[in-house]
């Protein structure tokens, strides 16, 4: 490694990944977080003696070059995490990123397919940078009578849209026919300009073909040049767009992206309505000589005075202030400064638990907590699903992108109103006590039956429960639904359940994680 390279490195931000060998074969390392992905992709002694020697067996066959990019690439994949990974050995944020190779199946990253795809696309490039030179030239009004001959053509396309599909046709015709055959039917040198052009006869010329630039020709460094300067230009390009539409649109002041948001909005739905009323045609026209008259070098010069300069940047000044005003005149945000707190929520979570269907004077026993009640009509039920949750309360979690807010959770004293929310029927509801809600189950000529009730709801106060004790007095509702006959008996089914609360809010977005 260079001087210059380990200084680049020594000034980096992040920490920087290192290859460790362990003395042992099946060595991990220290439960630290970072060594936890070191531990699962460490090279020990054997394994890089055995990597270095397959090396050595084809340097032979091999340039030095070749097996250099080969032990390179080698070192990243052992020193590089994996795409779930970050630097520190922390898993990464769930994000999508429309690159991974999870949604698009693409080749890995090596060193030796970049080098050999960036000379083979160096190459082949040389064309595309002789088109941005003819366009730079042509609207630098390097040749004028070009330029205007550009501008006849691009009216006649605005006035007359359907002649665009010929330029397509016309660009092959005379931009890649006519110059092949005159490669191969060359005029004779000797001709007269008044003569007409030879067209019998046989080629004295071989057919042009297109070939990739040689390596390190002329023509290959005046690409490398040409594609360092292009992206020089996209780079400031890039940040001159970013620097104007990015505090404008990022929302970081919300009143005035709330306004710009406003704006685009009104006029998509007027352009929506109202779009096949406007001349396109001289609009278009319009745009496009402004666009061509703006590269005339006496306009550049007129441009770039300081008078001008001044104008346009006491403009540009007005427009935002104006944009300011207008936000803070017209969007009243929802959130102020008199309340910074994060938006908070109430979650639930319903504590089921269980016994069997035919021990009648059994006990009730834990059995999860549960996002929904379970119901007697749930669609989980009636399917005969299994309730689905955490065994315990510490193993549930708030939702992504909430944290706790309360410290613990708090029993729901208003049983009865979250089972007439759910309009929840067939069911024993405690208003008083632990706030159970325990199922019923109907017998037809049952004997001697716990509960008996008059259709629609009642309450009955110190009945004997179904263990057989003498219950305190405490108060009961059993809901039943109207097309249950009141004629028929029941007792406590195999499922009861309580609802718990808990309240959260939202978790700040840190930059890192943005």
């Amino acid at each position: 490694m260079s001087k210059q390279e380990a200084k680049h490195l020594a000034n980096r931000d992040e920490p920087i990944p290192v290859v460790t060998v362990s003395s042992e074969v099946g060595q991990s390392a220290p439960a630290t977080p970072r060594k936890h992905y070191a531990s699962e992709h460490h090279l020990s002694p054997n394994k890089l003696k055995s990597k270095l020697g397959s090396l050595g067996d084809i340097a032979g066959l091999e340039s030095p070059s070749r097996v250099s990019d080969k032990l390179f690439t080698m070192l990243l994949s052992q020193v590089l995490p994996p795409e779930d990974y970050s630097l520190d050995g922390q898993p990464s944020p769930s994000i999508k990123d429309g690159r991974s190779r999870t949604y698009v199946e693409r080749p890995a990253f090596s060193l030796p397919v970049m080098s050999s795809n960036f000379r083979r696309f160096n190459a082949r490039i040389g064309v595309a940078f002789i088109f941005q030179n003819q366009l730079i030239r042509l609207f630098t009004w390097a040749v004028p009578t070009q330029t205007l001959s550009f501008l006849a053509v691009y009216t006649f396309i605005c006035l007359d849209p359907p002649l665009a599909l010929i330029l397509p046709l016309a660009g092959i015709l005379f931009f890649i026919m006519v110059p092949a055959f005159l490669t191969r039917h060359p005029p004779a040198p000797t001709s007269l300009p008044t003569d007409l052009y030879p067209l019998s006869g046989p080629p004295l010329a071989a057919a042009q073909t297109i070939r990739p630039t040689p390596e390190l020709s002329k023509d290959f460094f005046r690409n490398m040049r040409d594609l360092q300067n292009c992206m020089e230009d996209f780079s400031r390009a890039h940040d001159a767009v970013i620097a104007f539409a990015t505090p404008l649109t990022n929302f970081s002041n919300e009143a005035l992206s709330s306004t710009i948001y406003m704006i685009l909005l009104v006029t998509s739905c007027t352009l929506f309505i109202s779009a096949h009323l406007l001349p396109w045609r001289y609009i278009f026209l319009l745009l496009g000589y402004v666009v061509t008259l703006i590269g005339h070098p006496t306009i550049q010069d007129l441009l770039s005075s300081p008078p001008a300069s001044d104008y346009l940047s006491d403009m540009q000044y007005r427009v935002r202030a104006s944009l300011l005003t207008l936000s803070k005149s017209d969007i009243q945000l929802a959130s102020t400064s008199s309340d910074p707190g994060f938006e908070t929520r109430e979650v639930e979570i319903f504590e089921l638990q269980h016994r069997p269907l035919h021990d009648i004077h059994g006990v009730y026993e834990p059995y999860l907590f549960s996002p929904s009640p379970y119901a007697p009509l749930s669609p989980a039920r009636v399917a005969g699903d299994r309730p689905r949750g955490a065994p315990f309360f510490e193993d549930v979690l708030p939702p992504r992108g909430w944290r706790w807010r309360d410290k613990k959770w708090t029993l729901d004293l208003m049983s009865k109103e979250w089972v007439e929310e759910r309009c929840v029927t067939g069911v024993e509801v405690e208003v008083e006590g632990e706030r159970w809600v325990t199922d019923l189950f109907y017998e037809e000529g049952g004997e001697g039956g716990d509960q008996r009730w008059s259709g629609g709801k009642g309450t009955e106060t110190g009945r004997r429960d179904p263990a057989g004790k003498e219950g305190q007095e405490r108060q009961r509702e059993v809901l039943v639904s109207p097309w249950e006959r009141p004629n028929r008996e029941a007792r406590k089914g195999e499922w009861r359940r309580r609802r718990w609360v808990r309240m959260v809010e939202r978790m700040p977005v840190l930059e890192n994680d943005a």
